[in-house]
């Protein structure tokens, strides 16, 4: 790894660090004047029929992966022509594709809106308002997609943490706004959202049109460039399929066969595994672009070798927030939304267990989307989620508890990250099972060692007491640090940390 490298990896870290930090701490706040002024079951309402426009978000995901992916390896070639080429031809098929949810969700998506789902009569009107405006942000957020894909392409990750600064003083303006209007809140809610989405693509479309030459978008179609994002992305498509069906797709089930309150709960423990998941995501964001550079320049072992240490560092930081949280889940979630919705505790523990194991699913994918051969997995791993909602509807059918399916995801992505993604590694891009070892055993040690200490003293000290609850979270985290110091780390880079500590 050379200097230039590991200095464009730090500074795009930190730039995204800002970015989450700032954007975390608003949304917690925010997040809490939105419950408490929409109401558990209106706040429920926006989720579950968010829920039927994010169902036809794992198009975008799909297509965001594979732009990304292409454009990346364009630039890590050095090809100018064909990299224009490549912009333009993706953002024709995002226009082509947004055209087409907007007939779908208008019509098959409207009809379950009205049939299937659990709704309040007197709220159906503002529901339905909201389903709307949701679409019209689903379908300018797919045409986004190839602009957000050349900024992280270039690398240019200051530009995201610099708009978080108007993004999240946009959401402060809007909690404003809502406490103080006589207007629907739920419809002025999603109204708001709307605008602030609308006007940040505004701005990334501006960016990307004056700094970089290939985002100039000419109506182009070539059909060789299609082909292959096409090849790439459809197995894509069909692996993403399987989250949204897991993700949007259960928010919809909890709807059809439980109150809004219930999934309310299950969206803001999602809110807060998304503000941890957030800090591995950002560390993640500033590392696959050099891992893809890497493979298309050549640079096979190079390549691999980052991609292992990311992975393995990645579990540290995901460990170090995800510990203190499933530990101290209720009185956290008492603090921070005064409010806490029934199940909500349950769900945010199990989801923040499954998102150890994410780590290693999510970053193991990487070797896969660097060598652009993504066809086994789409095989493979999606079929163990599409299982899975089949399943949970039978279940909840048959009378069982909500909680069934945070057991079901969890069981999933144990599965997927220890045994499905290593084999695909060992298998199509000729990792070895030592390379595998090299990541799981050092997790598996740091997390043996740092349990017992703060188990302990969680059953000692009573948490519901703000100052013992601090103690907890403090010895919680000291022992978490030491372990993966310790443990974790191997002999040159606990040097490097001494030497930058002046130890």
């Amino acid at each position: 790894m050379t200097d230039s490298s590991n200095k464009t990896i730090v500074k795009n870290t930190a730039f995204l660090y800002f970015r989450m930090m700032l954007t975390m701490i608003i949304s917690l706040y925010t997040s809490r004047v939105i419950l408490q002024i929409l109401g558990v079951d209106d706040f429920g309402i926006y989720q579950a029929v968010g829920g039927i426009v994010g169902f036809l978000s794992f198009i975008n995901s799909a297509l965001s992966t594979g732009s990304s992916r292409f454009l990346t390896f364009e630039l890590g070639v050095g090809n100018l022509e064909k990299l224009k080429r490549v912009f333009s031809t993706t953002l024709t098929v995002h226009i082509v594709i947004a055209l087409v949810i907007i007939i779908i969700a208008e019509t098959v998506g409207l009809w379950f809106l009205y049939n299937k789902m659990i709704i309040p009569p007197e709220r159906m009107n503002a529901a339905v308002y909201t389903f709307h405006i949701s679409i019209l942000t689903a379908v300018f957020t797919l045409t986004q997609v190839p602009y957000n894909a050349s900024i992280i392409a270039h690398e240019k990750m200051s530009v995201f943490a610099y708009m978080s600064i108007v993004e999240v003083s946009a959401k402060l303006l809007i909690v404003y706004l809502l406490g103080i209007g006589s207007i629907d809140k739920l419809k002025l809610y999603a109204t708001l959202l709307f605008v602030v989405q609308i006007s940040l693509m505004i701005f990334y479309r501006y960016y990307c049109g004056k700094h970089f030459k290939e985002t100039v978008y000419h109506l182009i179609f070539d059909r060789m460039i299609f082909k292959s994002i096409a090849s790439f992305s459809g197995w894509s498509l069909f692996a993403n399929s399987a989250i949204a069906l897991n993700n949007q797709g259960i928010l919809l089930l909890l709807n059809m066969f439980f109150s809004p309150s219930v999934v309310a709960a299950r969206a803001i423990s999602i809110q807060a595994n998304m503000a941890a998941t957030q800090f591995v995501n950002n560390f993640r964001a500033a590392t696959v672009p050099q891992i893809v550079k890497r493979y298309a320049a050549g640079e096979i072992n190079a390549s691999k070798q980052l991609l292992l240490s990311s992975t393995k560092y990645s579990y540290y930081l995901m460990f170090l927030l995800c510990f203190p949280i499933c530990l101290l889940a209720h009185p956290l979630l008492k603090l921070w939304l005064g409010i806490v919705p029934e199940y909500t505790v349950i769900f945010l523990q199990i989801i923040i267990v499954q998102s150890l194991f994410q780590v290693f699913d999510t970053s193991f994918y990487t070797a896969l989307y660097a060598k652009g051969q993504l066809r086994e997995n789409a095989l493979i791993s999606p079929v163990l989620l599409f299982i899975g909602f089949p399943l949970i509807y039978l279940l909840f059918k048959l009378g069982y508890s909500p909680v069934v399916f945070s057991w079901m995801g969890l069981i999933t992505y144990m599965i997927l990250g220890l045994l499905v993604k290593p084999l695909l590694m060992i298998k199509v891009v000729d990792y070895q099972w030592k390379d595998m070892w090299f990541v799981f055993k050092p997790c598996i040690l740091v997390t043996l060692a740092a349990l017992p200490i703060p188990l302990f003293c969680y059953h000692m000290l009573q948490s519901n007491n703000l100052w013992n609850l601090l103690v907890i979270f403090l010895i919680t985290i000291s022992v978490s640090i030491l372990s993966i110091y310790i443990i974790g780390l191997d002999r040159e880079t606990k040097q490097k940390i001494r030497v930058y500590v002046k130890f």
